[in-house]
């Protein structure tokens, strides 16, 4: 894996897969468009710049969490694989279902993933927890690349809008987030 991330920031393909969502997601959509393009640039590191995987790391990454805005549910996982699913068919585009499902599906998974399209889901199961950890947790990338990655491209205070919600959806934020660890979070 080489030292330096190659940072994107700008996709036609997700802008273009953002488009339907922008007015659900509201003004939470610069915190989520940000994180999901910190997501990918990390994922994507993960895969050595794997172009080909890169249509799907997108894909799964617009949806991986979209069940938040669409259902108002902290149960999400199912409502956004569902939504991708739906929307691969829905446009032809030709993802294998299984594996834009196990990446959206596990992507909050704790331990490694261990499965069929290992390689992917790990990538973007890596990828989201150093950006949901804040860099906390790194996954093997350096505190200058995960800095360089977060300079790049604004936060906009997505933690904060993650709390948010779980006190909004949940009825508080402790009962919230104990809703998102049992439905959401993976061993």
């Amino acid at each position: 894996m080489p030292d330096e991330l190659h940072i994107i920031d700008h996709s036609d393909r997700v802008e273009s897969l953002f488009a339907p969502y922008r007015d659900i997601i509201g003004d939470d959509y610069p915190a989520y468009r940000g994180h999901v393009y910190r997501v990918i640039t990390y994922a994507m590191h993960f895969l050595d710049g794997d172009e080909e995987a890169r249509p799907l790391v997108e894909t799964a990454f617009v949806y991986h969490d979209i069940g938040l805005w669409t259902e108002n549910e902290l149960a999400y996982l199912e409502p956004s694989e569902e939504h991708a699913l739906a929307d691969n068919e829905k446009y032809g585009w030709g993802f294998d279902p299984q594996l834009l499902r196990d990446a959206i599906h596990w992507h909050h998974k704790v331990f490694p993933y261990r499965g069929p399209n290992q390689r992917i889901v790990e990538a973007v199961r890596k990828g989201d927890w150093v950006d949901a950890t804040d860099g906390r947790i790194r996954k093997g990338l350096t505190r200058a690349q995960v800095k360089a990655v977060q300079d790049a491209i604004p936060n906009y205070g997505f933690g904060d809008v993650l709390q948010r919600l779980a006190r909004d959806l949940g009825g508080n934020k402790l009962s919230g987030n104990l809703r998102v660890l049992r439905h959401v979070f993976k061993w």
